[in-house]
């Protein structure tokens, strides 16, 4: 076993910082250095200046005065605790604190309510995702769905809804349209409809999912759906359980937060997704689509017509930045005035 190195909180932070940095989306990086600000606020008030110091009593003793706070939601807990539990492991491989540390941190247990709520899929963990399919699946079902999902942040039911023909390649875009009477209403009807520029990437990857993998087949309308299996159109629950699988991290490669053993998990597969604590719904995907937009400093406004939301709905539902991500968003922009 090594042997344990002083190290200085803050400067045990900073090396994390920097080590994410170039690997992770902006965004994410300072997500993790707000929440890991409120654990060096209270390493200063426990008289922790070393962090070889640290141990499971005192971690629990952080757990109970970050959930003081009383305006802080049980899933915002969670994820500031996990953000705290993955430097840990990170300070455990430079030799600043013991080993398997981190597992002492517990996190709380979050409903299927509270959770749709507040989570959103976070551009790191996207990322993730993105690479093993890049890698591994490329121009799959999967590759081709979280990719839409993820990059243009649209509902399931309007990427059921796509045909062939609403993908416009030359244009690199697609054609949003409500069609009730052939199957595949929107949720806004006819408000709806409109266009949607996507990358140059994402049209590569629905081009070869069409070329290469989709099924050629009709719905039961005679339409060319994109999202196709051998038997038609797929159902949203398909699209879902797609999601629910590809977002488990035994999935894209990470080892499993929850210490089980993937041939011994009800959560294995396809069918079992949906079991799995660390998977998410398609609009978990959507929030996480629409937060990234908006701390990327794209108008609200653009995000709005993009998205199909109201901006007041936006706002209420939908932005979970945090107040001072605003804030110093804010600055950026009035700092010269």
């Amino acid at each position: 076993m090594s042997e344990l190195q002083s190290m200085n909180p803050e400067e045990a932070v900073e090396m994390y910082i920097e080590t994410r940095k170039g690997d992770t989306a902006d965004a994410t990086v300072q997500k993790h250095r707000y929440r890991l600000q409120k654990f060096l606020e209270w390493c200063g008030e426990a008289d922790v200046d070393d962090t070889t110091q640290l141990n499971g009593r005192n971690l629990h003793k952080f757990r109970l005065w970050r959930k003081e706070d009383g305006e802080l939601a049980k899933v915002s807990l969670r994820s500031q605790l996990s953000s705290i539990r993955t430097f840990i492991r990170f300070c455990e491989n430079v030799d600043a604190v013991e080993q398997d540390l981190h597992k002492k941190i517990e996190l709380p247990d979050v409903s299927p309510e509270e959770s749709s709520r507040d989570t959103v899929l976070e551009p790191e963990r996207a990322e993730k995702i993105q690479t093993f399919l890049q890698r591994f699946r490329y121009a799959t079902r999967e590759h081709a769905l979280f990719e839409l999902l993820w990059r243009t942040g649209v509902r399931i039911g309007t990427a059921r809804s796509l045909d062939l023909e609403d993908f416009e390649e030359e244009e690199e875009r697609l054609r949003i349209r409500h069609r009730a009477e052939s199957g595949t209403p929107l949720k806004n009807a006819e408000r709806a409809e409109r266009y949607i520029a996507i990358s140059t990437d994402l049209t590569a990857i629905l081009s070869d999912w069409i070329a290469q993998n989709r099924p050629e087949v009709t719905d039961d309308h005679g339409r060319e759906p994109l999202f196709a299996s051998s038997r038609g159109r797929c159902s949203k629950s398909t699209l879902r359980r797609t999601v629910y699988r590809v977002s488990q991290p035994c999935y894209y490669g990470d080892s499993c937060p929850h210490d089980r053993e993937p041939s011994d998990c009800a959560a294995e597969g396809y069918a079992g997704g949906q079991k799995c604590p660390s998977s998410v719904d398609p609009h978990t995907i959507r929030r996480g689509a629409i937060t990234h937009f908006l701390s990327e400093d794209v108008p609200e406004k653009v995000v709005s017509d993009r998205m199909n939301v109201s901006g007041k709905v936006l706002e209420r539902h939908y932005d979970k930045r945090s107040e001072e991500r605003k804030t110093e968003q804010r600055r950026q922009f009035l700092s010269n005035v």
